[in-house]
Parts: structure tokens; sequence; C-alpha cells
């Protein structure tokens, strides 16, 4: 951050570019942390000046536009430095964990898997970037609550005591089932493989038999419908499979899996229909397929951050 600062403060000279091109060179660590910075800096700047230019109070201070050049970008940080305790749960394209996240009993990092057993009559399978807590969810009851990511659930558990989920102000609960749950902010899909799943949201509940699925959200509980399956768990079996979903969904889905970012820079490529199957173990093909598929042009920056044009 001190690097961007002082590229940004309109006084940087040709020594420091060649200072800061020799600090990245001198390890790979450098060179993302840079990337990452600089990527921060361009999501929240524009943000930040805004609120400058409008003398809005930031932080307690208050931007004055008859300030000198230095001043203004002293509360323009100071601008970006609240937006960073604002996104401190919500962080801007994802570039770190959510504090919820890293507060979590069980965290996944990006790109890795990881299975784990709670009882003798529960198991779970984390996906990448996934982090759960586990918890008494109420007398008779044991079960976790999904602060982010994904997972794949098996139960056995007796009638009398099922396994819950809590996840974004939803219950979901079984006794003998398999079912996937995935959070995608207040967002969360419930997909029943074998058994059935009781979901409630609002004082409403479904139930949700083999082979279907629910979602909900701050709006409440959406209809039960049949589910793709072999397109839901593909992430199981070391895939990820797309039919008919628009690029950008897909780059944000690679986005889980990959370190850096993919970004898609063209709002028409991004309406892109993309039907395909992926490998995770080879996840950087996809911006291979991308340019070859849409003719699109791949930029590629530090930090393994990818621009798509």
């Amino acid at each position: 951050m001190a690097w961007v600062m002082r590229l940004t403060s309109g006084q940087a000279t040709v020594e420091d570019i060649a200072a800061l091109s020799r600090w990245r060179g001198e390890s790979a660590a450098h060179r993302q942390a840079f990337a990452e910075a600089k990527l921060l800096w361009e999501t929240l700047g524009p943000a930040a000046k805004e609120i400058t230019v409008r003398g809005e109070d930031v932080c307690g201070l208050r931007a004055d536009r008859h300030l000198g050049r230095r001043a203004l970008i002293g509360g323009a940080m100071a601008a970006s430095a609240a937006a960073v305790a604002y996104f401190g749960s919500r962080p801007p394209l994802g570039l770190w964990p959510s504090f919820d996240e890293l507060r979590a009993d069980y965290r996944t990092r990006t790109g890795e898997q990881r299975q784990l057993t709670l009882a003798d009559d529960v198991s779970l399978l984390l996906n990448t970037q996934t982090s759960i807590d586990v918890r008494p969810v109420s007398a008779g009851s044991h079960g976790i609550e999904l602060v982010a990511g994904e997972a794949a659930i098996t139960a056995n558990a007796p009638a009398a005591t099922p396994f819950v989920v809590l996840a974004a102000g939803g219950r979901t609960s079984a006794s003998i089932a398999r079912f996937d749950i995935r959070r995608d902010g207040t967002s969360v899909r419930v997909t029943s493989r074998d058994g059935a799943v009781e979901v409630g949201r609002y004082h409403r509940s479904v139930t949700v038999p083999s082979g279907h699925q629910v979602t909900y959200d701050g709006q409440g509980l959406g209809p039960v419908s049949p589910a793709e399956l072999a397109v839901t768990t593909a992430w199981q079996n070391g895939m990820l499979i797309f039919r008919h979903e628009k690029l950008t969904h897909v780059i944000a889905e690679v986005n889980r899996y990959r370190p850096g970012r993919i970004i898609v820079l063209d709002e028409k490529l991004g309406a892109r229909d993309v039907v395909a199957s992926f490998h995770l173990d080879r996840i950087d093909e996809v911006v291979e397929h991308v340019v070859q598929a849409f003719g699109a042009q791949a930029t590629f920056l530090p930090g393994s951050v990818v621009l798509l044009s």
C-alpha cells in the first residue's frame, strides 16, 4: 500500500519507479502483494475521490476542496481506510476473507477441499473458500452454521435429533440424507442428492426430495424444483460443468478456485453463452478457452490477475 500511495501521490520520480521494480523483483510474494494492493486502490479510489470532492466527513475528518494535493490524497486514503473497514465483512472482489470467515472453526483456502467427520453420524466435504462454525443448534439437535461457501453433507442422525445447518437466516435439517448446501452472501441453495431435507425461512418451510433443490434469500423461500445433479455436484468429482451460463457467471465461479482474479472488462463478452466442462486441477485452461472460443484478448498481470477484453 505504501508503494501504491507513492505512485498515486503525483510526486513519484523515475527513481521511485526503479526502486519499485527492484522491490517487486525480490519475490513472488512482493509481486502478488503489489498487484492486490493496486487492484484494491483502483476499486476504492473512485469512491474516495468522490467523497473528497464533495467535502464529506470521512472518519471524523472533513475534506476541504481548497486543501493542497498532498492533503487531498491523505483524505482519499482516509476514505479508502473507511471503505476497508466497511468492506471488512464484504471484501471488494473477494480479495480477502471476511472477518466472520477468518473466525470460523473450519475454513478452506482457495482451491482447497477438506473432509470432516463431526460425529459418528455426520460427515462433511467442504469446497473451496468455505467456512463453518460448529454449534449446538437447539435442545436435542446438533449442527453447524455455514458462514460462506459450499459443503456436501452426509447425515445418518436419529429422527429425534436431526442434523441442522444454519445459513443466512435459514435452517436446513435432515436425519438420513445426503445433501449439498451453498451460500453466496445472503443467497442459499440446498440440493438433496438422496433423502428428504427440510428447509425453512421466515416461518415457512418446505421438504426437498431426492434430486430436487430450493433456494432462499432475504425475500424468502423459492419454489422446489428438479436439480441437475451432475452440474451441482461436479466439484466433488474435480470438475466444473456449465450449461448455457453467461461468461460473467462462469468467471465468477472459476475465481473461487484459483489465486488472483480473472476480470471481464467487456460487457458484451461477459454476456456470451458458455457450455463447457473444466478440470479443477487445470483451472487456468479457462482463460485459453475464452480466448479461443470467443476471440477474446487476455492480459496477464502480476499476482495471477488476468484481464479479458
